[in-house]
């Protein structure tokens, strides 16, 4: 038995080991903040679809909004990336496919920076 669950068990509290359900505010909150980082992340995808913001510069230094955002689904953002080239790009930088944009190695950050600066 775990220190924690024996005096759990010793005071004559039983535990479920589930956190507590969030409050409606709390939900309410965390709905906000998923809908600002959509939002967010449509007009990034907008701005590298109509080239106002480039690839390689969201690679170099990502926004916050998109930390989370899967690599593939950027670069298809990308005019004439479709799904075929974005999977061939991926392979040769041996990236996977479900990627996320924090996630990436320096290595392969700066493999694909390279690419998309020539």
């Amino acid at each position: 038995m775990s220190p924690a669950r024996r005096i759990a068990h010793v005071a004559g509290v039983r535990t479920t080991g589930k956190a507590p359900a969030p409050s409606k505010e709390q939900r309410l909150v965390a709905l906000q903040k998923a809908n600002t980082i959509r939002a967010e992340r449509a007009r990034l995808k907008n701005d590298l679809a109509t080239g106002r913001v480039q690839i390689s510069e969201v690679l170099a230094n990502p926004p916050a909004y998109a930390h989370t955002e899967r690599l593939s689904v950027l670069m298809r953002a990308v005019p004439t990336f479709g799904p075929a080239r974005v999977s061939r790009l991926l392979a040769r930088c041996r990236i996977s496919e479900s990627k996320r944009l924090a996630g990436l190695t320096d290595r392969q950050r700066q493999a694909l920076i390279d690419h998309f600066q020539l």
